[in-house]
């Protein structure tokens, strides 16, 4: 599967995602999200996030990253490395921001350590919305998951379960993946073209914040 991601030169996935959130006093309630993203390796990416809280949009068009919410109407623009793996780096360690279905863009690279997994299991056959899959199961230190690889030509990933162990209610992240091969966009879908009434703000960056306390 990871060897078949990296040798896509453009794509489009929409995700239905649904996140468990423990309270204080251990309910767990569910919450629901949107995902549909577009990449063009090597180094242009669009994805936009639907949820109750609002509608988020990142742009990575090779020399910028830009994160905008449409409903706030406030974004921010920071320079950005030149490939999408090193931008998805950059985020993380230097903004603390991790990107939904990250994972796309690390399965079948050195950023895959499968050392971390200790136990593995082969389900069987299991079909995602009409599509037959393989089911495996997975175990690593404080989390259970598993993953749908669809059977055939195309092994790509068609639904993630991440279960985490450290909280007693053992909350559960599910996306259910829906691929596009062939993609229609144009050029100007990676770069932002910020609104008339649109306020430019920072992003702070982790480092200067743990300086500052």
């Amino acid at each position: 599967m990871g060897v078949y991601l990296r040798t896509l030169k453009s794509f489009q996935v929409t995700a239905d995602i649904s996140t468990d959130n423990v309270l204080d006093d251990g309910q767990t309630i569910q919450f629901n999200s949107k995902v549909d993203l577009v990449a063009a390796r090597p180094n242009r990416v669009r994805i936009e996030v639907t949820d109750d809280d609002g509608h988020r949009f990142f742009f990575f068009d090779g020399k910028n990253f830009t994160i905008f919410g449409q409903i706030v109407n406030y974004y921010a623009t920071v320079p950005a490395p030149p490939t999408i793996a090193e931008w998805v780096d950059a985020l993380s360690d230097k903004y603390g921001i991790e990107l939904p279905l990250v994972d796309l863009f690390r399965w079948g690279t050195d950023d895959t350590n499968i050392k971390k997994i200790k136990a593995a299991t082969d389900v069987g056959p299991s079909s995602v919305e009409g599509v037959t899959c393989e089911q495996y199961a997975f175990r690593q230190e404080n989390v259970d998951w598993q993953i749908w690889v669809e059977l055939g030509e195309f092994p790509l990933p068609r639904k993630l379960v991440i279960r985490t162990l450290t909280d007693d209610a053992k909350p559960q992240h599910r996306s259910v993946l829906s691929w596009n091969l062939a993609p229609s966009f144009s050029e100007n879908a990676f770069t932002f073209d910020p609104p008339a009434d649109a306020h430019r703000i920072s992003i702070a960056e982790i480092h200067a914040q743990a300086t500052n306390k």
